[in-house]
């Protein structure tokens, strides 16, 4: 499922574009905001095809050996591992899974290169070679392939980014967050077990996603107004886009959710500054939102249930 990390940087993405853009109605927002999630759920299913695709690509090599006019003895003896890789066929004839792609029209197929250099490098690797090598196989050896192809393969691929970025705007951005649901969901398969997550954990994060991007939007002004009145000796105009942006959602967050703990709410928006924002945003935007939160709480605007009882919270120190 996306996580609320995710779905916050969702926020924040369509809250920029919509500044930016000079504005559109609550609805079209909205509708924005569940297309780039959707896009996010996308990107989850298109990763798990690739192993898929790289598997094919993998038999199609076997294939061509043992057509040839003169065969090795290990072109017509090849090692099957991989090609019968259990983990690879529970997502192969998964038909779920399939007619999810299928109806989403994910395919790698227009990227042969991508998927054949995918192939090149992950049989060199050194936790391939022990993989094929191994007398042992099972199962735990299936999935641990995958968890460490996921884990090493595509975090500097230039080329699988600059294909990720022509299919759409939004995917760069996620590759972390949905390599690591990938990596989750391999680790969970079981023989004759594999679920993929669904879109959201339960519709409160659905409804969370919503409530937040429309109280950020509603709220502005006046939030834009307190966010001012605590900047010294700086002019409001001239705090990074992206800064004001963050302490709106944080500030909203803080006011609108009562069982989200403040310290979760002040780190989730620190790593989001420190992501998108300046070098000193984090400790611009911990200082700013340290006083803000003295002044609602004060003026009884923030009433925290649970974990999130005021009482346990205390100032985070940036280094």
């Amino acid at each position: 499922m996306i996580s609320r990390r995710l779905l916050r940087i969702k926020i924040l993405q369509v809250l920029y574009a919509h500044y930016n853009t000079g504005g559109s109605g609550i609805a079209t927002l909205e509708k924005n905001l569940t297309f780039s999630i959707k896009k996010a759920y996308d990107l989850y299913h298109y990763l798990l095809l690739m192993t898929v695709a790289i598997k094919r690509f993998a038999e199609s090599r076997i294939e061509l050996a043992l057509n040839k006019k003169l065969p090795t003895h290990e072109d017509l003896n090849p090692n099957m591992r991989f090609i019968e890789n259990e983990v690879i066929l529970q997502i192969e004839e998964s038909d779920s899974f399939n007619k999810y792609t299928t109806e989403n029209t994910l395919s790698w197929a227009k990227y042969p290169e991508l998927i054949k250099n995918l192939y090149a490098k992950l049989i060199e690797a050194p936790y391939y070679k022990e993989y094929m090598s191994c007398h042992e196989s099972g199962y735990v050896e299936d999935r641990q392939l995958l968890i460490d192809f996921f884990s090493v393969e595509l975090t500097e691929h230039e080329m699988f980014f600059d294909i990720l970025e022509e299919q759409s705007i939004f995917w760069n951005d996620d590759v972390e967050f949905i390599v690591s649901m990938v990596i989750k969901t391999i680790r969970d398969m079981r023989p004759g077990k594999f679920d993929v997550f669904p879109l959201y954990k339960s519709d409160d994060d659905r409804d969370f996603a919503l409530s937040l991007l429309r109280a950020s939007v509603v709220n502005y002004d006046e939030y834009h107004k307190m966010i001012d009145s605590h900047v010294v000796n700086w002019d409001i105009e001239r705090v990074a886009h992206v800064d004001n942006l963050v302490l709106q959602m944080a500030i909203n967050e803080l006011v609108v959710f009562p069982t989200i703990p403040i310290r979760v709410t002040f780190d989730e928006y620190l790593e989001l500054s420190k992501c998108y924002s300046t070098p000193k945003s984090s400790i611009f935007i911990n200082g700013l939102l340290d006083k803000i939160l003295e002044e609602l709480t004060q003026d009884g605007k923030i009433v925290k249930t649970g974990r999130g009882l005021i009482e346990e919270y205390s100032p985070i120190v940036c280094s």
